[in-house]
């Protein structure tokens, strides 16, 4: 009975709520069509090739926000599902359209009145941001609308609030300006993203599913785990980690491989809302899965101002991490129900499989060996024939695999049966896709190697993936002998056309939603409540790091429930990081600006599936026939023992990657933080080998604190800095005692005009003298007082940003001391867990030989 509400609910940010028909469904097409075709477009280096059609930013997100309002008002109705669209939309939408084309059409007059604008200027900003909230409404739901308005009302009415909060206020001239005639508030950052290369990633994961990969990456998937206890849950794990890829939205990774894996799971004994919440908590964490991440990995780029193949670095190992954890929580829960896999079309021999398996590997280091070093010596050797060379060896490689997949049979004969009922062979469904690979390293290569911006690196991934989608058909098909080529031919346009019209329906929520979310962060910029907030947090809090996460990641999970992940992102990010950030150093703690952000993140993604509103948990719960609000929270619990995460690679930033030095290094943190979130699962379920005792519990959750962050242990015997008065930093860079890193507290007065007092990490250049070396980063000074005081701080520079400013004095300079490993504390961690492990196999096999 609730089958078609719930499943219309899930997928109303997805697809719209309208079923179109003739003229409105061509219009709207044709818009998904031609919005396609301009990101395309601004994307690719064409226009400065040919010298037309060039766009600067401001106008590409002009354009980017008309084509999202536009369809907005034709795809999302006002209140209900409908098929017709009335007259009053047509006219908002036009309305809506022209006033976010405004800033573009009339820029050079814009730019000339700069903070005076004219009554026009103000009747368009007035009708352009109710234009694009009442869109906003309609496609994401009322709960960012109700934010953005609040922030809206708090810029103007700044002088009347509580003394607390309070702020000088801004008119309403300055406030319309600032919010949609500049680039600081609507038309920001977030937009900007958007536009720059979210829409082009969005693109390249649509026509990825339109070609199959999605399929491939499914049947992968079953034929590796199906088999396995409880294996086409373990296989919706990996499968939507896979389908993360490609997608990175966890409502479609639940609707592309729910429909798989959800019946499948209850087939073989899984009730039905813990079949949805596993499919749930899989899809979700898909957002983390690199190297297309949710939109809001793209925003960081800007935000925290790194490459995105940073991005990609540090959120690696917290997706693998978590996807294991999601395995084994999931090989628990099959292991307590005594649940079985699925029967293999074939005896599965080990030996083959070993063998097939390795030299499958081999072959591929051999391959990646060779592009490598073979693409860097062409581009040494050939410089001007480089490209021709690469693409033509790519083209090789292509047909070469088409070759080889053909041998196998097709996987769509199977994708037209529905439901997996027997696991696909392994080595014969990893060989009949292998090609839908090589866009993915396209990107990785161009990303990685290449080190282009992420548009200009999709835009060449996607150049390929164009190619695969017209053309592996009807080359699979005259490979094998078939007689239908035309057909085939003509179903690639198809599964073009269809592709470019999916990834700008799935654009338009993200489009409307980087836009509004820019009034928020334009409300920062232009009342400071950051500062503000700083103070009030702190008040709540008491000071304690701890209770802001806690707030932070509640705060999160309660917007979550109503907002999709980018627009939480951007609310939270814009709010909350810096207070992090901030009140993290003046506890000592040097925090990571990404780390920040990544926490943030994480938390943004867990709440689509927080129940009551979880419209991941909705989409899973109308196809397995479960209660959504029982599938939401059964999803919420398999996902929350993955937070302890986000917490521990804020005091351990090794699990992002950072300053991990060595190969051996990183083999350790992998294996201990792998390890600890296992050991964090089989205690949070209460079951190991066997059901856990109260203290065996502790004592699992003791060693899972000592895998993440030994160094806390180490920190208590042996102190991790030696302090040096501030007066011998000098001598100390002088000396170089202190070679790179250059760690500090520091004390002043801040903005608000409080004495704050905070410890700070510079990175310092290698090479000059001392004064050279401490001006590079921003911090020029005078030695007039007992302490070291800054001088002028240039804006920009590393001592800037971490908000240290004119007359701040420099309280001691803290060096590293030299001490024992602190991953010595796993040896004691590793003892007691044998000892668990010892006493739960006796009593396991003590009841074994009960029964």
């Amino acid at each position: 009975m609730n089958k078609e509400p719930s499943q219309s609910t899930a997928l109303l940010s997805e697809i719209g709520n309208r079923s179109l028909s003739g003229l409105a469904l061509k219009i709207f097409l044709g818009g998904c069509i031609l919005w396609t075709c301009f990101q395309f477009w601004y994307a690719s280096p064409l226009p400065f090739i040919f010298n037309i059609g060039k766009f600067n930013d401001t106008e590409a997100r002009s354009i980017h926000l008309a084509f999202a309002i536009f369809l907005a008002y034709v795809g999302f109705s006002f209140h209900k599902s409908s098929k017709k669209v009335p007259i009053i939309d047509w006219v908002l939408a036009l309305v809506g359209s022209f006033c976010a084309l405004y800033i573009m059409l009339f820029y050079a007059g814009l730019a000339e009145r700069a903070g005076a604008p004219t009554t026009t200027d103000k009747v368009i900003a007035v009708l352009g941001i109710l234009a694009m909230l009442e869109a906003a409404r309609r496609s994401l739901g009322p709960v960012l609308v109700i934010i953005a308005l609040v922030f809206l009302i708090y810029a103007l009415a700044g002088p009347y609030m509580p003394a607390i909060i309070a702020h000088k206020g801004a008119s309403l001239n300055k406030l319309l300006s600032h919010q949609w005639l500049t680039t600081e508030g609507v038309f920001g950052v977030a937009l900007g993203v958007s536009t720059g290369f979210v829409f082009m990633f969005v693109l390249f994961g649509a026509l990825m599913e339109r070609a199959g990969a999605g399929n491939y990456f499914i049947k992968l998937a079953f034929s590796l785990l199906g088999p396995m206890r409880g294996g086409p849950a373990k296989a919706a794990v990996v499968a939507s980690g896979l389908s993360g890829i490609i997608s990175g939205s966890s409502i479609a990774n639940v609707v592309t491989t729910g429909n798989f894996t959800i019946p499948v799971m209850k087939k073989l004994g899984f009730p039905a809302h813990k079949a949805g919440a596993v499919e749930v908590a899989a899809s979700t964490n898909g957002q983390l899965t690199p190297p297309i991440m949710g939109a809001a990995a793209f925003l960081m780029v800007e935000y925290v101002g790194i490459p995105y193949i940073a991005v990609i670095k540090h959120a690696i190992l917290p997706a693998l991490i978590s996807y294991i954890a999601l395995v084994y929580i999931v090989h628990l829960e099959a292991v307590k129900a005594d649940l079985k896999g699925l029967p293999r079309q074939e005896p599965l021999r080990l030996v083959r499989f070993l063998s097939g398996l390795c030299l499958t590997i081999v072959l591929f280091g051999l391959l990646s060996l060779a592009v490598y070093y073979g693409m860097g010596w062409i581009k040494i050797v050939l410089p001007n024939l480089a490209s021709y060379i690469v693409s033509c060896a790519l083209l090789l490689a292509y047909v070469a695999l088409v070759w080889y997949a053909s041998r196998f049979p097709s996987l769509e004969n199977e994708e037209q049966q529905g439901a997996i009922t027997v696991a696909p062979p392994p080595g014969p469904t990893f060989k009949a896709g292998i090609y839908f690979l090589l866009p993915v390293v396209v990107l990785i290569w161009y990303l990685a190697v290449e080190q282009l911006s992420p548009g200009l690196s999709v835009f060449y991934g996607l150049c390929f993936m164009l190619f695969i989608l017209l053309t592996h058909r009807p080359l699979m098909a005259w490979m094998r002998g078939a007689r239908d080529i035309k057909t085939q031919a003509r179903r690639g346009w198809d599964d073009l056309i269809q592709g470019m019209i999916m990834g700008a329906r799935n654009m338009i929520g993200i489009g409307v939603a980087t836009a509004t979310a820019g009034i928020i962060v334009g409300t920062v910029t232009l009342t400071g409540i950051g500062d503000v907030l700083i103070e009030l947090v702190e008040y709540v809090s008491g000071g304690s790091l701890i209770i802001i996460l806690l707030l932070t990641a509640l705060t999160c999970l309660v917007l979550g429930m109503g907002l999709p992940t980018t627009a939480n992102y951007i609310v939270v990010s814009a709010l909350m990081a810096p207070v992090i950030v901030e009140l993290g150093a003046q506890n000592d703690l040097v925090v990571p600006l990404i780390a920040v952000h990544m926490f943030v993140f994480y938390f943004g993604i867990l709440a689509d599936d927080t129940p009551p509103v979880g419209l991941a948990a909705f989409a899973a719960s109308a196809i397995a026939r479960s209660n959504p609000i029982k599938t939401g929270v059964q999803g919420f619990t398999y996902d929350i023992r993955t937070a302890i995460l986000p917490f521990m690679f804020l005091f351990n930033t090794e699990l992002l990657l950072i300053d991990v030095g060595s190969v051996l290094h990183l083999l350790v943190v992998i294996g201990a933080a792998t390890g600890a979130m296992l050991i964090f699962a089989a205690a949070t379920q209460g079951y190991w080998l066997t059901k856990n005792r109260w203290w065996e519990t502790i004592a699992l959750l003791l060693i899972t604190f000592t895998l993440f962050r030994p160094g806390f242990w180490m920190d208590m015997i042996s102190p991790p800095y030696e302090y040096h008065s501030g007066d011998q930093l000098h001598r100390l860079v002088d000396e170089y005692e202190v070679k790179n890193d250059l760690r500090i507290k520091v004390r002043g007065n801040s903005l608000a005009g409080d004495l704050v007092e905070k410890t700070v990490l510079l990175n310092l250049p290698n090479e000059g003298s001392a004064d050279e070396r401490l001006e590079a980063v921003g911090l020029p000074l005078s030695y007039d007082a007992e302490l070291p005081s800054v001088g002028l701080v240039d804006f920009g520079t590393p001592a800037s940003r971490a908000g240290i400013d004119f007359g701040w004095q420099i309280l001691n300079v803290q060096l590293e001391r030299e001490r024992l490993p602190s991953q010595l504390f796993y040896i004691p961690a590793l003892i007691l867990l044998g000892l668990i492990a010892l006493n739960q196999r006796r009593r396991h096999k003590a009841v074994h030989q009960a029964t």
